[in-house]
């Protein structure tokens, strides 16, 4: 497994590297590194390693959104109002129905296979948009109107409504029946989440300031209590619906609102550990594409995916309606919103898994989905952010 990650971290920085001297997103180079270690190219990775990709990723995200957490500010959140609710559900919602529209005749498969589909592809990447999302704050871009604090929010708040729909579909793809409480577990679980993370939030600021300690204590202690979040997210399956991710970034938040001088210090330190699971993230991200699969359906996947992407952008535009951001600004949220990358790796394969007839199709198009628009979203944000927003110190 050493060599399995000497290789990931020697051979993901080095084509990072090339393509941000290409002027590329460096994570391209990264997901292509993962395709070319992966089982499916020259098979370099361990086994074990393998396994355990699923947590890695995992551990990767905890990573960037405690970063986020701690850099946002409740005022901006509250300043944001409506349009931010809408981005939750509204852009999500339009996609799925496009590809409940069109892939049935570009695809030649079931409504309810295409519902499927959807729901698997209308996730927007936590991974991709967060990081940028925060150099962008830091850069002073969009502050006026909190852009990037509008999407970071959403983004998060999108993967929870996308995960509950398609746990619904399979459902019904297994033949069991979908309950009222099935959706009403949304609004459940985003509530548990931010409460569980505000009151973890408050009671490590209460605790960092009553007891001294180094700050890499204190990130450990962060990193642990996130991953006791999620595994609260498993336990509480069927009992209580819990977002941990949502709790992981509240908690962020309502640290970074009761102790601020703390909260730059670890967002330093979380910085530093985003370097090295930038690179865990997307080789590992790249390792779940299997190009033999894209060559099977051509051109009518690809032709969905961008059919997908444009229904999706028109969401974003609704949603943004008769809120006070400017044409460009709108059409900058509707660019940030179009990558694809961690939630289609997490859970592509589970149709086939579970041996459903869309299987095969739903994990073939997850592929292309990530494979494209995760460099496009990616090119499309660095490029223009500063084009498109306001400096506003």
């Amino acid at each position: 497994m050493l060599t399995s990650l000497a290789l990931i971290f020697l051979v993901g920085l080095t084509l990072g590297s090339i393509f941000q001297k290409l002027k590329l997103p460096s994570l391209v180079g990264m997901i292509i590194t993962g395709i070319i270690l992966s089982p499916n190219a020259l098979n370099l990775l361990d086994a074990s390693l393998i396994e355990i990709a699923p947590s890695l990723r995992k551990l990767s995200l905890v990573i960037i959104l405690t970063r986020a957490g701690l850099s946002l500010e409740v005022e901006d959140l509250k300043k944001v109002g409506r349009p931010a609710i809408l981005m939750c559900f509204v852009p999500a919602c339009f996609e799925i129905i496009g590809i409940i529209l069109v892939a049935p005749k570009l695809l030649g498969i079931s409504v309810l296979d295409a519902a499927i589909l959807g729901s698997v592809i209308a996730a927007v990447s936590l991974a991709v948009i967060v990081p940028r999302m925060l150099k962008i704050m830091e850069e002073g871009y969009g502050k006026k109107h909190s852009i990037p604090q509008l999407v970071l929010a959403g983004t998060a708040l999108d993967n929870v409504f996308v995960i509950v729909v398609f746990s619904a579909f399979i459902s019904l793809a297994k033949g069991e029946d979908i309950s009222p409480m099935s959706f009403v577990q949304i609004p459940i679980s985003i509530v548990t989440g931010i409460l569980l993370g505000i009151i973890a939030g408050v009671i490590l600021a209460t605790f960092f300031k009553r007891f001294h300690m180094r700050d890499s204590v204190k990130v450990i202690i962060i990193l642990s209590l996130s991953f006791l979040f999620l595994e609260c997210e498993n336990q509480l399956k069927g009992i209580l619906p819990m977002s941990g991710l949502l709790a992981i970034m509240s908690m962020g938040v309502f640290l970074n609102r009761s102790y601020k001088i703390l909260s730059k210090r670890l967002s330093a330190k979380y910085n530093r550990l985003w370097v090295a699971a930038e690179v865990l993230l997307f080789v590992l991200v790249g390792v779940t594409v299997d190009l033999r699969y894209v060559r099977e359906t051509g051109i009518w996947a690809v032709l969905t995916i961008v059919v997908a992407l444009l229904i999706r952008m028109a969401g974003v535009f609704v949603s943004l309606l008769k809120s006070r951001l400017s044409k460009k600004e709108k059409l900058f949220c509707m660019m940030a919103y179009t990558p694809k990358a961690t939630m289609q790796a997490a859970i592509a394969g589970i149709p086939l898994s579970l041996e459903l007839s869309c299987g095969k199709i739903v994990l073939t198009v997850a592929v292309i989905a990530i494979l494209i628009t995760a460099p496009f979203g990616a090119i499309c944000v660095d490029k223009n952010y500063k084009k498109l927003l306001e400096k506003n110190g």
